[in-house]
């Protein structure tokens, strides 16, 4: 399932994917190691429950992320990214090398963000 394009333009068709308020916050999550359903709903940007889920959906249904049971009954899952999420990791780190530049009082990224490659978060072959 892949969104509607508006256009070819690659960078409307990126926008397609990430334009919304909370895709690239919740693969930011999930790129920092919260994997739960709860951990990636903690963060301190506040999103409804119901918002969560339908990006995780999406994200699932683009091939972004993955999940997994790790829990039976009740049904619960872990989100992975999937090495296409990955690649979306310079993206996050322009962005957020943009905003530390541009934006007075910003938290500092960390080592791992900053120094990370894609292919450092990419699922075990």
């Amino acid at each position: 399932m892949l969104p509607e394009f508006r256009s070819q333009c690659p960078v409307a068709s990126a926008l397609d994917f990430f334009g919304d308020r909370w895709t690239l916050v919740v693969l930011r999550t999930i790129l920092a190691g919260r994997r739960r359903y709860s951990e990636i709903a903690a963060i301190p940007e506040k999103i409804a429950t119901n918002v969560l889920a339908d990006r995780l959906e999406r994200l699932e249904a683009y091939g972004l992320i993955s999940k997994a049971p790790y829990q039976t009954n009740p049904r619960r899952y872990r989100y992975s990214l999937t090495a296409k999420g990955a690649d979306v990791l310079p993206v996050l780190q322009a962005l957020a090398a943009w905003s530390a530049a541009h934006v007075p009082d910003r938290w500092t990224s960390p080592a791992w963000f900053v120094d990370g490659r894609p292919r450092d978060f990419y699922p075990a072959a």
